[in-house]
């Protein structure tokens, strides 16, 4: 599955394995949020029908967030074909008028497992992007790892994508809760360095089962449209200095023949589905 994050679908050779649970972590600044809504609304603007489930922020937050790139959400939830689910406030106050699973009152925590599943059921959504795990690991640490993993079962059986967002401290080395990183099927971490008073984003694709993947860690920027990578540059980073130095030709020729063939690929099931209609 294509990503259509410029720059990204190149350092993954081609995109994410379908049925994949993949982790965008990092810290405050990265831009992990950003990177998992601009996946979603890119399958939105292409014919997926998405999910997304907000258990850090009020889903008018989530919205809110779109709009600031220009990413008109708002348009998907009133076709039906987005939801954005509501798995922050449990009822109290309400999530808003659109999209959201109705809550189960003041006194219950949200279900992570039954709410995806039930937008599901509503929406037929083929991407998922929950933000932020975190919030499992801080709110019920000894279950967090069965959670994830029952998350990854029943996106699985839903044939969906998804992409779980998880926050780390800064200089933190991990991913986000002990055990997430064997739970997911892919990682990709984002960074924010800071070398002689510059701050510095990167991009590095930790682990991507049945994949290949680029070894090195590359320049990434956020535009008034998004992340953008630059994936045929990889980023030197010392405790003093920082350099961006470009790949060898060989290796930017490969990732671009691989998006190729994924966009090929994407091209013939798209035929055949209408052939199928």
């Amino acid at each position: 599955m294509r990503t259509y994050v410029p720059g990204l679908d190149e350092i993954l050779y081609g995109g994410i394995p379908e049925r994949s649970a993949v982790l965008i972590s990092g810290g405050p600044g990265t831009g992990k949020s950003i990177l998992g809504k601009q996946f979603l609304y890119n399958g939105l603007t292409r014919g997926e029908p998405c999910v997304f489930v907000a258990l850090e922020e009020h889903p008018a937050a989530t919205r809110r967030s779109f709009r600031h790139f220009g990413w008109d959400v708002d348009r998907y939830e009133r076709e039906g074909r987005c939801a954005i689910v509501d798995a922050f406030t449990a009822g109290v106050g309400g999530g808003g008028p659109e999209g959201e699973v109705p809550g189960e009152g003041r006194r219950q925590r949200p279900r992570a497992d039954r709410r995806p599943e039930a937008g599901h059921k509503r929406h037929g959504g083929a991407e998922d992007n929950i933000d932020s795990m975190s919030t499992l690991y801080l709110t019920k640490p000894a279950v967090a790892r069965s959670i994830v993993m029952m998350l990854k079962r029943v996106i699985a059986g839903l044939g969906a994508t998804a992409m779980f967002v998880s926050q780390v401290s800064v200089g933190e080395r991990g991913f986000g809760g002990p055990g997430v990183e064997h739970a997911v099927d892919g990682i990709i971490r984002l960074d924010l360095d800071e070398v002689e008073g510059k701050l510095y984003r990167s991009i590095v694709v930790w682990k991507m089962r049945d994949a290949k993947i680029s070894m090195v860690r590359h320049p990434m920027d956020v535009t008034d449209e998004g992340v953008v990578v630059q994936w045929d540059k990889y980023l030197r980073v010392t405790g003093v200095s920082v350099s961006v130095q470009p790949l060898p030709k060989e290796e930017v020729e490969e990732m671009r023949r691989a998006v190729e063939e994924a966009e090929k690929e994407v091209r013939k099931a798209a035929a055949a589905e209408e052939e199928e209609g």
